[in-house]
């Protein structure tokens, strides 16, 4: 936790209050949410069984996602193709 917050901060995110940051293993399998709440840091992790998380193409280091596109992404679907107006039946 403590490497990916010092990470963000060397690459110019912010450590504030409210603000999270997605990251993916190499395999696509897992993914870590890195949320900053005023009082401290959590870490969670979410690991597919099968198949893989969708991802922004390599060359983009930062995306920014919307509340609707990270509950698809963590779904397990493929965020980019789907219109943001529509949200899956199990939010995480």
């Amino acid at each position: 936790m403590d490497r990916l917050l010092v990470w963000v901060q060397r690459s110019g995110g912010s450590a504030s209050a409210s603000v999270g940051y997605v990251f993916r293993n190499r395999a696509g399998s897992r993914i870590k949410l890195l949320l900053i709440d005023g009082t401290g840091v959590w870490l969670c992790v979410r690991r597919l069984h099968a198949g893989r998380f969708h991802w922004p193409r390599s060359d983009e280091e930062k995306c920014l996602l919307s509340r609707e596109q990270f509950e698809w992404l963590c779904a397990g679907v493929d965020w980019m193709r789907l219109s943001t107006s529509v949200v899956p039946e199990h939010t995480f």
